[in-house]
């Protein structure tokens, strides 16, 4: 009989945390060709979470509970408890309910029929308009962006079904800051894309924020293009081209029109600040991609561990 690993990070969800084992348990009671482990991983909640979860755990010998010392992030985390997951597919599902638990016997499906990825894509989402116009620019810069041979697939959270070869290929390569929605599409294999209504969250606080959002957009821009580092190349050439018109130009004038041509602070202090600001950015830019090497050069694991529970 195969196993299905069900992975739930979770922080701070002490309103959610019932339901979703409720509702992932009642699914697999109607499934009897699998078995199921479900393992919640959690960042260090400071509210009733941890406390709901050892009651499950002492209920149910199939949820298994991995306690991190602190928060080590939306990516970091979900991509340790895959690491540990043991079945012969990995499904990951957020605790906020906003995964509909529903779909997993559609992904099952289709990896009996032989995709090693079964991804749910979200048809719709209720973000703001300038977080909807946010996305669709994200979406277009990593299109673009992007190397060629990499493709990405749009509106996609990492809720779906993992093979394990998959998740293998993703031990192997051993990344301690994953994007998963590059590594993905790096991987290559050829997913089954499911659409589905994403629901609006009923219950907790969201934990996504401006920075954890920009946070996870460099890493994916960082991971895996190099075209900002060659606009800063080019830029700084043409720049530096302009930069030897404009002065051969004022040269020129000065030297025909002597008396009559002031040179004036202004157009001094306009380029100063010009091509200052210009540099500051593509520091930042650089500095982006050194933050990004040093964190990979670093090898720290994921997390680290405080507790597990029912890991027998």
């Amino acid at each position: 009989m195969k196993l299905i690993s069900i992975v739930t990070p979770c922080l701070n969800e002490e309103d959610n945390i019932r339901e979703i084992y409720t509702r992932i348990k009642s699914i697999f009671e109607n499934l009897p060709d699998y078995n199921y482990e479900h393992i919640f991983i959690d960042n260090a909640s400071t509210d009733k979470t941890i406390e709901i979860l050892r009651q499950i755990t002492k209920e149910d010998k199939n949820i298994k509970v991995i306690l991190n010392t602190r928060d080590f992030g939306q990516v970091r985390s979900p991509m340790h408890a895959f690491m540990q997951a043991k079945g012969d597919a990995v499904i990951g599902i957020c605790c906020d309910l906003q995964d509909p638990p529903e779909l997993i016997p559609e992904f099952l499906k289709k990896w009996e029929e032989g995709f090693k990825m079964v991804l749910a894509v979200k048809n719709n989402t209720k973000d703001t308009l300038l977080m909807s116009f946010a996305r669709k620019v994200f979406y277009k810069l990593m299109e673009t962006m992007s190397d060629s041979n990499v493709k990405q697939v749009k509106n996609l959270t990492g809720f779906g079904l993992y093979d394990r070869q998959i998740v293998d290929i993703m031990k192997s390569i051993d990344d301690p800051c994953p994007y998963i929605r590059g590594l993905i599409g790096d991987i290559g294999f050829e997913p089954a894309l499911i659409p589905f209504n994403k629901p609006a969250r009923k219950k907790g606080l969201t934990k996504n924020n401006f920075y954890t959002l920009y946070d996870m957009a460099i890493l994916g821009i960082t991971s895996y293009s190099k075209v900002p580092l060659r606009i800063a190349t080019l830029a700084g050439f043409t720049l530096s081209i302009l930069s030897l018109l404009v002065a051969f130009c004022y040269f020129i004038a000065k030297i025909l029109f002597w008396y009559s041509f002031p040179m004036g602070t202004a157009p001094i202090i306009i380029s100063l600040f010009f091509f200052s600001s210009v540099q500051l950015f593509f520091i930042g830019v650089i500095g982006e991609y050194i933050g990004f090497i040093h964190t990979r050069q670093l090898k720290r694991p994921l997390v680290f561990e405080k507790e597990r529970i029912n890991f027998d």
